[in-house]
């Protein structure tokens, strides 16, 4: 009696704490939900079931009611295996199983008068001449489950077959007990199986779920390359030299970045993911020249002091252009992001840029880093309004601003490195 006592008592903890797992579960259908409860309650019942039978404590005058217990036991347990993967998701399941549990219990109906399966007498329950029907019963349903989940598992794009043979492992585990040594432990095992699919198919749903997330999220950033693509591809329309600008400087931004960290310089703040959003990103610097006028960006000579007030703007412009551009297809990380840099790569170390004059490190580390690129590359550049300068002029006029125009840690790792900006 305490053998069975303690099986039963684990199984009916096991199966209560899974029901109360999938009510409270919310990655799971009605549909789903009402299946997997169905199934936790049948291996109760049939638990329970056992354990009166087994308990001990048989009275002869119980001779009627055990019998129908054992019928509705015996009839149910083999449909377990469809209930299951009808909670898993496999079609069809509801009709499968009213024919498995209608067929089962049929024949149990019909051979329990004579004691072909089972019979209870004075002395209690024993097995009739035919009990091995009930086992074929329930070979079928063990190998239609593993058979099934083989099917599930192959609808998710992560699949784990080790699972399902420790499932197989479990189960076989409380059959052989049950055959050889009428020792009936088969409802714990599948009481353990029926957890470990539960838990099993979960996680498939989470991981796939984490799977599509992640192509999505692909998916949205090469949207939004596409998107910032598209954006400077309208600079470079208006004036062919921007457009040539906007792909060095990428370039530029990302190997300075890049040897920063290494050399240990803004390495709390620049990492992979700082890199990456200022790779692409940095195209976006010059948006705001759209909202400047072809009169003043072509102009060949110098602009007067009312017309680089109008040219100003287009830092300002810019990062409005790039909030409302931006607003419904990305995060505000990125906006943001995109937005510093458009309207602050012309602010100066020591206060006297533009728009709002920040000072050191007010101004974003993306822009600082923004508007070394800028200048080299528009130095080193012939624009409409000027012959390129020689690399080694630039170099000495970079040098030469650090701590006035530029962020003077950020020059320095631009000369120990400026070899490799010879694009």
């Amino acid at each position: 009696m305490d053998f069975y006592a303690c099986i039963t008592i684990i199984t009916v903890l096991l199966m209560i704490t899974m029901i109360v797992h999938v009510l409270h579960y919310k990655g799971f259908t009605k549909r789903q939900k009402i299946w997997f409860i169905l199934t936790f309650i049948s291996i109760l019942v049939c638990q329970i079931a056992e354990f009166g039978v087994h308990c001990g404590y048989y009275n002869p005058s119980f001779k009627i009611l055990m019998t129908i217990v054992t019928i509705i036991q015996f009839s149910l347990a083999p449909v377990l295996g469809v209930m299951f993967l009808g909670a898993l998701g496999l079609k069809y399941q509801k009709k499968v199983a009213i024919i498995y549990l209608a067929i089962s219990f049929f024949i149990e109906v019909l051979a329990a008068p004579f004691g072909w399966i089972f019979y209870f007498n004075d002395d209690g329950y024993f097995r009739g001449t035919f009990f091995f029907i009930y086992g074929i019963f329930y070979i079928i349903s063990l190998l239609y489950l593993i058979i099934g989940m083989i099917v599930v598992g192959n609808n998710f794009k992560n699949r784990d077959v080790l699972t399902i043979i420790m499932v197989l492992v479990i189960l076989v585990a409380g059959v052989i007990p049950m055959t050889f040594f009428n020792l009936n432990v088969t409802y714990l095992a599948i009481a353990i199986s029926s957890s470990i699919c539960y838990i099993y198919y979960n996680d498939l749903v989470q991981q796939d779920i984490q799977y599509e997330f992640r192509e999505n999220q692909k998916k949205i950033s090469s949207m939004q390359e596409h998107i910032i693509s598209g954006l400077a591809n309208l600079i470079e329309n208006r004036d062919l030299e921007t457009g040539e600008h906007i792909t060095r400087t990428k370039k530029y931004v990302k190997l300075l970045a890049h040897h920063a960290r290494l050399d240990g310089v803004y390495s709390d703040t620049i990492d992979d993911h700082f890199i990456s959003l200022l790779y692409v990103l940095s195209p976006l610097h010059d948006i705001g020249k759209i909202l400047v006028s072809d009169i003043i960006l072509k102009k060949p000579g110098r602009l007067t002091e009312e017309e680089f007030d109008l040219m100003k703007k287009h830092a300002a412009g810019g990062g409005k252009v790039v909030r409302d551009l931006l607003m419904c297809v990305t995060d505000d990380e990125y906006i943001a992001f995109a937005s510093d840099i458009a309207t602050y790569h012309h602010e100066r170390w020591d206060g006297l840029g533009y728009p709002r004059g920040l000072r050191g490190r007010e101004i974003p580390l993306s822009a600082r880093i923004m508007a070394i690129a800028d200048v080299f590359d528009a130095l080193t550049s012939k624009r409409c309004y000027k012959e390129a300068l020689s690399f080694d002029e630039t170099i000495k006029i970079i040098k030469e601003e650090s701590g006035t125009h530029f962020d003077p840690l950020l020059v320095e790792v631009f000369l120990n490195h400026k070899e490799e900006f010879k694009l």
